[in-house]
């Protein structure tokens, strides 16, 4: 593509995506980030985004693995999931990606299907489940390994549910009538406190659609829905902001996307939010309050019929551009696989995939962390199949579907309006 084009093409674009794009356009060559010193010493970066907790949890990791390994010196590059994934498109078109990668299975494909992930065929996954190292797995391969499994759940604040005179509910059997009496009746009854926060996105979509035996995107790399039915989906989530169950638009946009310290939740503004599992220690240390985590409503009050599902909590990869493709693939080996590593991650980094590691820590674990394992095995049972793996593209629907959502909430497009208008740019980021 000639450089005039590409800047013609790329020019309006976010920046994930416009960097994301770049990458098909530069040779991915082995100058990558990582150093070399004397004595055949490497010096490996490695990039995540996290808590307050993750941040100082994985700073004890990488010193455990450097005493380890005295010619191999790991350094922390870390900061928020909001500016993340921006940075780490530009460093990756830049040729300047860091040598491992924290990764999530919405940018997977995205980032492999350009060429710009080292296979991982030196770590070893003997000791995970096949849906975890299935998560990872491409066309092109083991791009990605699971460091741990989670879910999307409700966690309720008991202080606020007792201060409004609520009972926690039976979660196995509730629905979205129940959630929506439970939360509104909450924001008549405790002053300056909602009963909900708004829909964590896009798992709130694809739990919904889930529940309609659809899907946010299908194996195929199709959107799983219709216009029909994101309409449905923004006239039910109006329909409770307009019932007090949600805060005003105003304060639903400034929680769309705030880590647990920052957010609603966390700040005990609201009774209930929408979080993974492996966020329950962050959101309980932030809020002060020992939060309780709850299945998802449904339709029809069957905990099976609730739309949840294992996703990988995150994963790890390398960069193609590494200069050190064995060690980074040695550093995500001990993330993953050392006990080492799993004791001190707990389950921050979700519930460990790999189930030695995970039979090591269950003893270990108290407070958030024992009350996270514990409800992951409880589910089990109740849950259904993975999400299919996302397609390139799918990077852009959680912007694409909170700046349609915010639309509907503000009332400058109707339900339907706002449906096709997101539908239209979707199809058009999965086809790019």
């Amino acid at each position: 593509m000639p450089q005039n084009t590409r800047s013609r093409f790329l020019r309006g674009r976010p920046a994930a995506l416009a960097a994301s794009v770049l990458v098909g356009t530069f040779a991915l060559t082995s100058c990558g980030s990582g150093g070399d010193g004397e004595d055949g010493d490497v010096t490996l970066r490695f990039s995540w985004w996290g808590s307050d907790s993750r941040h100082e949890a994985t700073q004890e990791i990488i010193t455990a693995f450097n005493e380890e390994h005295p010619n191999i010196t790991v350094e922390g590059d870390f900061g928020s999931w909001a500016g993340y994934w921006d940075q780490l498109a530009t460093q990756t078109a830049a040729d300047d990606a860091p040598d491992v990668i924290q990764m999530d299975a919405q940018f997977l494909n995205e980032y492999a299907s350009r060429g710009a992930l080292l296979e991982l065929d030196q770590v070893d996954t003997s000791a995970m489940d096949e849906s975890s190292v299935a998560n990872g797995t491409t066309e092109d391969g083991l791009m990605a390994v699971t460091t741990g499994i989670n879910a999307m759940v409700t966690m309720a604040n008991p202080e606020i549910f007792e201060q409004a005179g609520v009972e926690m509910p039976d979660d196995s059997t509730w629905t979205w009538e129940d959630y929506q009496e439970i939360a509104s009746t909450i924001t008549e009854e405790v002053d300056g406190v909602y009963g909900a926060t708004g829909p964590g996105q896009p798992a709130d979509l694809q739990i919904w659609l889930r529940q309609q035996d659809k899907h946010l995107s299908d194996e195929s790399g199709e959107l799983g829905f219709e216009v029909a039915d994101a309409a449905q989906y923004f006239q039910e989530r109006l329909d409770m902001l307009k019932a007090g169950v949600y805060p005003d638009a105003d304060a639903l946009s400034e929680d769309q996307t705030p880590g647990p310290e920052q957010s609603m939740t966390g700040q005990g503004e609201v009774a209930m939010g929408m979080w993974w599992t492996n966020q329950l220690g962050a959101v309980s240390e932030a809020s002060g309050v020992d939060m309780v985590p709850l299945r998802m409503p449904s339709e029809t009050g069957s905990a099976e019929d609730n739309g949840m599902w294992y996703k990988s909590t995150m994963m790890m990869s390398a960069s193609a551009g590494t200069d050190h493709p064995e060690e980074a693939q040695e550093f995500i080996d001990f993330m993953v696989n050392s006990e080492t590593a799993g004791e001190i991650n707990l389950t921050d980094r979700g519930l460990p995939s790999n189930l030695d590691v995970r039979e090591a820590i269950l003893p270990e674990l108290d407070g958030a962390d024992e009350r996270s394992a514990e409800f992951i095995e409880e589910i089990e049972p109740e849950l259904g199949e993975p999400e299919p793996i996302p397609a390139p593209g799918f990077s852009e629907m959680q912007s694409i579907l909170q700046r349609y959502e915010l639309e509907v909430y503000f009332e400058r497009q109707s339900p339907e309006q706002a449906a096709e208008g997101m539908v239209q740019e979707m199809e058009q980021a999965l086809q790019q």
